[in-house]
């Protein structure tokens, strides 16, 4: 499936991937990512990470990866802010709603959990992790409040 931009996301490089997820009755085939997909830059890692209901992680911004992101399992909103614009978006994924959200370096990131139970997110990432190329920011640096 062709990447979709977001035309009312304003902001450059975020770009929402309506997926397949294939239902079997032995169990579903979740698609995520082809090296032929127009957000792939190259693979670095992947990982999957977890979000309590209601817990907000974040803020976190990378300078060089870019983080490719799906929710197999519960439901989480994404926050994007851009700096420089000023503008947070926010984008709930989820099985109803399973999309690749692929975020580019320069942009600030949060989410939060909107299930009880497990919230899972992989991020195919763009290059290994490294703790040097990401800063953090608290919470309360960014409003969640959303153009």
């Amino acid at each position: 499936m062709d990447s979709e931009i977001l035309e009312d996301a304003n902001i450059d490089g975020v770009v929402l991937t309506p997926l397949k997820r294939i239902e079997n009755p032995k169990g579903d085939v979740y698609h995520i990512m082809k090296e032929s997909d127009s957000c792939f830059q190259r693979f670095g890692e992947a990982y999957f990470t977890t979000v309590h209901n209601e817990v907000l992680k974040g803020w976190k911004r990378h300078t060089k990866m870019q983080m490719n992101l799906v929710v197999p399992v519960g439901s989480v909103t994404f926050f994007i802010h851009d700096e420089k614009l000023g503008k947070t978006k926010k984008f709930t994924l989820n099985r109803d709603n399973y999309c690749r959200l692929t975020v580019p370096p320069g942009l600030w990131m949060a989410f939060k959990g909107q299930n009880e139970g497990v919230n899972l997110v992989l991020n195919m990432a763009s290059i290994e992790h490294d703790p040097l190329e990401a800063k953090n920011a608290a919470i309360e640096t960014f409003s969640l409040e959303c153009d």
